[in-house]
């Protein structure tokens, strides 16, 4: 009898505890408003349309969900699958579902999803799954094979981070029901947050999905308004319009760090600036030079663009590659030397200069391009800024059809493999040309699976790269974002890397 009035007892109090958690989470209360420095693309709502740059994740990690996603705690964190594994031999993926998963609209995910999600997947580095994986396999509706044609070394960094959007799961019957146009309208996706609207180029709101699986989110309504005016962004933050905003440099963003109500929070994705020399395949070109590429990378100040824009909290380097990737290979700067600038122009041909033509930036960043512009301006390098919309500046660079320079950044996850990919190597997603040696490298390291021997392998590739002067590397930026007095926790910088707030389910209001 005593045994029984014991248990009795232990069932009322796991009862009692599991109660106040769920009454301590409560429901999902107030808004939460960001001021995003670009215009927002309705691309971005699907992930199989992910371009390569970090800038889709920001809404993605609100409304979709991945198989396996960085999150604060682990870099490839089982998320809509339960676990993975991979087979000894290195060709088989196995991902098992976790029970019970469901979409915003209340239909199941399968693993009939994550196969549809995969095999319609366009977006960047699309044609090496093509060429790489032989089968996905339905077992059964909670667990999917990915069969690869040969061992594939960094199958999880593409799948399993934000290097891709491959990962991301959409439910397969509303996509064939609406299309892609309409699923761009009205995504549904098995995220912390169901989308409610959007007004194209101007804003997008969500609200809490009760019901995902993780947690139920604190705060009950997302905001997003793009804001690309800089200093409107800042006026918005001090009069609480906005709660959290993004990409702030120069004066405004010490005028924040001064503001006792405001709060600066620099975060380092994983990212590098730098000046890519377009032309530097034709012969024609001044930029085929060797040397003239060596004379651009001596005439720019960097630590001078880093204290000007970034308060000084970027990190100049020497390689495209960032510091905290797997295999990077470090390099140091070319330092600041105008007359050796100079000389080098001279010894090519060029004594007084030339007309370079145009420079790009990645939107909205356009203060380091003017900085970049000055300092190649005043050795003879005469280059002009040209402005453009984001969305529209990464397809006309995935296009090969900017010109002259471009002021280039990746956000995007990964590693020195997967950003040499996309910038460095013959058909990468923005290169616009290669090196037969450099490719060979690539080709090689590419199916290595002895982790020193690949490594071997990447360290001469940037070694060539950084000998060839590819590139002119500027620095990791400090990506310097901000929130306002109505903020508890903004997520920046939860999740490693991660340039945006997030996991949204864990972003918190202070309370009135």
């Amino acid at each position: 009898m005593r045994k029984g009035v014991m248990t009795a007892m232990l069932w009322l109090m796991l009862i009692l505890l599991w109660a106040s958690g769920t009454v301590a989470q409560g429901k999902p209360e107030g808004t939460m408003t960001w001021g995003v420095h670009v215009t927002l693309a309705p691309t971005w709502f699907d992930p199989a349309e992910t371009p390569g740059i970090i800038t889709p994740f920001m809404f993605l990690y609100a409304m979709h969900d991945a198989l396996v996603k960085p999150m604060p705690d682990n870099r490839l964190t089982p998320s809509l699958a339960e676990s993975w594994s991979e087979s000894a031999d290195g060709l088989t993926y196995e991902f098992i579902l976790r029970p019970g998963l469901t979409f915003h609209n209340g239909e199941p995910v399968t693993a009939e999803d994550v196969k549809f999600s995969f095999l319609r997947y366009k977006g960047t580095s699309a044609r090496e799954y093509k060429e790489r994986v032989r089968e996905v396999e339905i077992v059964d509706p909670r667990r999917v094979r990915f069969h690869l044609k040969e061992p594939w070394p960094d199958f999880m960094t593409f799948f399993g981070t934000p290097a891709t959007g491959a990962g991301w799961i959409v439910p397969k019957k509303y996509l064939e029901q609406v299309g892609d146009d309409g699923f761009k309208q009205h995504p549904i996706g098995a995220g912390p947050y169901k989308f409610v609207s959007h007004e194209p180029g101007i804003g997008v709101v969500f609200e809490a999905n009760e019901h995902y699986w993780r947690k139920i989110p604190s705060v009950k309504r997302l905001v997003f308004k793009g804001v690309p005016e800089e200093t409107t962004r800042v006026a918005m933050l001090k009069r609480q319009e906005v709660d959290i905003t993004f990409g702030l440099g120069g004066a405004l963003a010490e005028e924040v760090r001064r503001d006792p109500r405001l709060t600066l929070e620099p975060v380092y994705p994983p990212a590098v600036w730098f000046v890519y020399f377009t032309e530097q395949w034709d012969p024609k070109s001044p930029w085929h030079d060797r040397r003239v590429r060596l004379a651009a990378n001596y005439a720019i100040d960097r630590q001078a663009i880093n204290e000007a824009e970034t308060l000084g909290l970027s990190k100049v380097t020497g390689t495209t590659i960032p510091r905290d990737f797997d295999f990077v290979f470090p390099r140091e700067p070319h330092p600041y030397d105008p007359a050796r600038a100079k000389q080098l122009l001279k010894e090519a041909g060029y004594p007084n200069g030339f007309d370079a033509g145009e420079i790009t930036p990645n939107p909205p960043f356009y203060p380091f391009a003017e900085g970049t512009a000055n300092f190649l301006t005043a050795i003879g390098i005469k280059v002009k800024m040209r402005t453009m919309e984001r969305a529209a500046f990464f397809t006309a660079w995935r296009e090969k059809k900017l010109n002259h320079l471009i002021l280039g950044v990746s956000g995007a996850f990964g590693n020195a493999a997967t950003r040499i990919e996309a910038f460095a190597v013959t058909g990468g997603s923005y290169a616009y040309g290669g090196y037969a040696d450099i490719d060979a490298l690539f080709a090689q390291q590419s199916v290595e699976r002895d982790r020193q021997k690949r490594a071997d392998l990447l360290y001469q590739i940037q070694r060539l790269m950084y000998d060839k002067v590819m590139y002119a590397p500027l620095f990791d930026p400090a990506f310097i974002c901000a929130s306002g007095p109505r903020v508890e926790v903004s997520g920046l910088g939860m999740i490693p890397q991660f340039a945006y707030s997030g996991p949204y389910e864990d972003l918190r209001l202070k309370k009135p």
